[in-house]
């Protein structure tokens, strides 16, 4: 001000500017950036919560419900066009529930193949539940019916899993393995990796179907969820038919490999 002298005041030491001091020598790449703590992440992605033994929480003993129609979509192939779908419901509490299933494929007005399952879910780890119930296959050949047990969870990092076996009528026997995948490209675009194969232990020709390895199918499907309980998407899809299921194939006019595209809609209630 005006006529104030500025210098410091008699009795008081002249102070430096905060953190002028304490800044000199200071390496600023300790203090922001560098590498994270060895601890800092679980390396899996649990956040700390083990695969083991199932642990109570608040709310396991709530009744809840979901359907999920994770794929109801348009298929154009070297076949033409059809209609494929693979829907999922369950009802019950953590620790069992009543998991339901299906999947197929219909051209024309027509299934060409379809199953549906109705298993019992039982948790035996955090992630983890086993599965004991039954299948039933339909579409073009007779139909088939199957006891089925399995195991379906969340593997490290965020791996969706499922594997089942079925045994069937006249020695018939039969596995299922399927992988998936959510890569998010943002919290709305989100890239779903989804792999499926399918083995059998003996010939079924009525169905088209060879013992051994008889199919690997693996999709890429990009969607968009507007909602979180409803995204349309767009993808590709890649089916190919191995031994004796290709030679059924071949025989019925069918091709052995079959690249796909798709489009449709997740949603879920």
């Amino acid at each position: 001000m005006p006529g104030m002298d500025h210098a410091p005041m008699a009795g008081m030491t002249e102070v430096s500017p905060p953190m002028q001091g304490s800044m000199s020598g200071t390496n600023m790449d300790t203090m922001q950036g560098g590498s994270a703590p060895a601890d800092a992440r679980s390396p899996d992605y649990s956040d700390g919560v083990g695969y083991g033994p199932l642990k109570p929480h608040m709310g396991g003993k709530r009744i809840v419900g979901m359907l999920l129609l994770d794929q109801l979509e348009t298929v154009h192939g070297r076949d033409g066009n059809a209609q494929a779908w693979e829907v999922e419901g369950w009802y019950g509490r953590d620790e069992d529930k009543l998991w339901l299933r299906s999947e197929g494929e219909a051209s024309q007005g027509k299934v060409e193949d379809g199953n549906v399952e109705a298993l019992w879910n039982h948790a035996i780890a955090t992630y983890w539940g086993s599965q004991l119930g039954v299948r039933h296959d339909f579409g073009a050949g007779p139909g088939r019916d199957w006891v089925a047990l399995g195991v379906q969870g969340l593997a490290p990092y965020w791996f969706e899993l499922e594997a089942t076996g079925y045994v069937g009528s006249s020695g018939r026997t039969a596995a299922r393995f399927r992988a998936d995948y959510e890569v998010l490209f943002t919290q709305r675009l989100i890239l779903q990796p989804e792999l499926e194969l399918n083995l059998y232990g003996k010939d079924d020709p009525a169905r088209g179907i060879g013992s051994g390895l008889s199919d690997v199918q693996f999709g890429l499907r990009l969607r968009y969820e507007i909602r979180r309980e409803f995204a349309p998407y767009v993808g590709i899809n890649w089916v190919r038919r191995i031994g004796s299921t290709a030679d059924y194939a071949r025989a019925d006019g069918q091709p052995v490999f079959d690249q796909q595209i798709v489009a449709g809609f997740r949603v879920w209630f």
